[in-house]
Formats: C-alpha cells, structure tokens, sequence
C-alpha cells in the first residue's frame, strides 16, 4: 500500500468514524444518560464489532450478498426494525434520578452484535475493503482493520465525551426527555440513506 492510499484510507477512517450514524448518537445518548466510564463497554463493543466486521466482509462475506441478493433486503429490514427498537429505548430511558438505579447502558456484546445491523456501519466496511483492500489479501484486510481500530475508538470517544458533557446542560427530567427524544429522531434519520 502506498503512502498516498495510506494517508486517504487513514482520512476515509476519520471522517466516517467521527460523523454523525448511529453508533456516534447512540453513544452521545448514553454519555449523556449514563456517563463515560459506563459507556465504556458500548464503545468497546464498537470498535471490536467493527473490525470483526471489516476483517469478515475483506475474507468474502460480501460475495454472499451478490450470490443471494435476498439476502440484502433482509438485512436491511433487520436493521430498520432494530433501529426502530433502539430509537424507542433512547425516547423513553430512565429520567435523570432513576437512570443509574434502572437504567443499563448497552453491553460490550451488544454493540459488537449492533455493527451487524447498522447500515453506516456496512457501508463503511465494503467500501474500505472495495476500495482499499482491492485484492483482499489478507495483510491489506489487516491493514485496513487495524487504521479503523487505532482511528475509530477515540472518535466514537469524542461523541460520549460529548454526551457526557452534555449532562451538565440536561439537569431536570424534562430537558433530559427532549434531548433522548431528540436524538431517537436522530437515529431514526439517520436510517435515510437505507431508503434511497
């Protein structure tokens, strides 16, 4: 791999790492309901699921989805119906004084399963492997799941340290109920691209 395919796979890491999907709004959610250290796990989960993921697609799970292309429609459905799931456990998590008593965050396996079903999250995978892993061999595989796994843990990070901070502006139940109810719209938009 040259430097320059180097330096715009490391970009390409970056920038769909750190824009809005929704892991990014998921965590930023749980930053803000449950705090850093609890969030954890979840982001854990992410990055983990995510280079599983990328290392799988790379050895030939996308010629599943051209081999069987109903196999893509049901994916899909899957991932609108868990998202819709997802989106209604954000709009209606625990208010404030009951969040840590009641409230769980997402767990390591959780997030890890989740990337299966996250449609940003696919895109990125086949288009890293298409793009930079053209071969797939499996050292340029290697390298590509190893530049998301050092990029894509501090920038999922950033959103739960964002949540996180955001704890001091949501100080009463209400505040906290729109911001939940508002980042469940979110998640559910960010469903658009599956549509179009």
């Amino acid at each position: 791999m040259t430097q320059e395919i180097f330096t715009a796979l490391a970009a390409f890491a970056f920038v769909t790492s750190i824009t809005p999907g929704p892991n990014n709004l998921m965590l930023m959610a749980s930053g803000a309901n449950f705090g850093f250290r609890r969030t954890l796990p979840h982001m854990l989960g992410v990055g983990f699921g995510f280079i599983l993921m990328i290392i799988l697609v790379g050895m030939g799970l996308v010629q599943i989805f051209e081999t069987y292309p109903l196999s893509h429609t049901v994916l899909k459905t899957l991932s609108v119906g868990y998202l819709a799931y997802l989106a209604w456990k954000i709009a209606t998590a625990a208010p404030l004084k009951g969040a840590e008593e009641k409230g769980k965050p997402i767990t390591f396996i959780q997030a890890a399963l989740f990337q299966w079903v996250n449609p940003k999250a696919w895109a990125m995978a086949l288009t890293s492997v298409t793009v930079y892993a053209p071969g797939q061999s499996l050292n340029a595989i290697g390298l590509v799941a190893m530049v998301f796994g050092a990029i894509n843990l501090p920038a999922v990070g950033s959103w739960t340290v964002l949540g996180q901070q955001m704890q001091k502006i949501l100080t009463s139940q209400r505040r906290l109920r729109f911001f939940n109810i508002t980042m469940a719209i979110l998640l559910m938009a960010s469903l658009y691209p599956v549509f179009m």
